[in-house]
């Protein structure tokens, strides 16, 4: 049930609200959150019901296995097999092609959208030792992370990773790896943001699309859910990240292509405009295409979208297609 508290009085007949959630620990942690936001939406009680995915199960390399919905696909499944009522993802795990049959009913307020450096002795990037071994599962990063190392005239191994929280941060207590990379956002929602010994600035490393985000999804054939769920959605957030997987789907682009997104809000002190950042590099680091666009902040998903595929577009003009190495059919 919803993360231990009282529940409101159910009308007689009415029963819990099924939130679908993968079985991580953040996963958990996540959905728990979610739960008490909807059941203080909607008056219901609301219970958890534990799915495993295919990502969860497989210990291949997330681009070996083509990242793209791997996370995803048994919840949306189990949302149009009726199964469960809504489902809670990590928005940056979901493709970015809508799916039939559901709608993405609330992407709530976004969470820091930075990466964060868990590494042995409180130690920064920076300050890393020569040959610092430094492990992660996104090609995103590793092109971002060799990139950075090879401006400070640093040398450093990135390391291909797998596994939950509990096992990435394993390898730097053991010993095994110098450094892992993981989400700020996730670090925070099971409690453990104080292990990391540096946020890193997105200036050095652009998140992935969506990072920070949750997505709420349930049926479409469910719309007073829908309009229930809805009251969790923040316009400001859904602008970003629609602005961000815009440009992902622009560039033809997988979640386990190494690609970067973050549009935020800048000011002047009289206007304040949406900026979005992009970029995409070889996972070595030795060749980046990084730009960013600024226009007016959308008031629709339709102008956030065309903000991307404009800066898609530059992207693509300065030769960010021969840097993927996986696109989508």
């Amino acid at each position: 049930m919803g993360a231990g508290r009282a529940v409101p009085r159910l009308p007689a007949g009415r029963t819990p609200l099924r939130l679908g959630t993968r079985r991580s620990a953040l996963a958990m942690a996540q959905s728990g959150m979610v739960a008490q936001q909807v059941e203080e939406a909607t008056g219901r009680a609301v219970e958890l019901v534990e799915i495993t995915t295919y990502g969860d199960v497989s210990r291949e390399n997330l681009a070996q296995i083509g990242g793209t919905g791997v996370f995803v696909s048994a919840l949306r499944d189990a949302l149009l097999a009726g199964t469960i009522d809504f489902a809670v993802h990590s928005l940056k795990d979901l493709p970015t092609a809508d799916p039939e049959g559901l709608v993405l009913a609330a992407i709530p307020v976004r969470e820091d959208p930075r990466d964060a450096l868990v590494a042995r002795d409180g130690l920064t990037f920076e300050r890393l030792p020569a040959g610092a071994r430094v492990g992660t599962g996104s090609p995103r990063r590793m092109a971002q992370l060799n990139a950075w190392a090879r401006s400070h005239h640093l040398r450093i191994e990135t390391v291909p990773i797998r596994g939950n929280v509990d096992t990435r941060i394993g390898y730097v207590t053991s010993g095994k790896l110098d450094a892992v990379v993981l989400a700020a956002a996730g670090l925070n929602r099971i409690g453990r943001l104080a292990e990391a010994s540096e946020l890193i600035a997105a200036d050095a490393v652009l998140p992935a699309p969506g990072q920070g985000a949750l997505a709420v999804e349930c049926a479409a054939s469910n719309p007073e859910l829908a309009a229930q769920l809805a009251e969790l959605d923040d316009p400001f957030t859904r602008a970003a990240v629609t602005a961000e997987r815009s440009l992902l789907a622009a560039l033809e682009a997988g979640c386990s292509a190494p690609v970067g997104a973050l549009a935020d809000l800048v000011a002047d002190g009289q206007t304040t405009e949406l900026r979005l950042r992009g970029v995409v590099g070889t996972t070595d680091g030795t060749t980046l295409v990084q730009m960013s666009i600024t226009g007016p902040v959308p008031a629709s998903d339709d102008e956030a979208r065309a903000l991307g595929r404009e800066l898609a577009a530059e992207m693509l003009a300065k030769g960010a297609a021969g840097l993927m190495g996986e696109r989508t059919p």
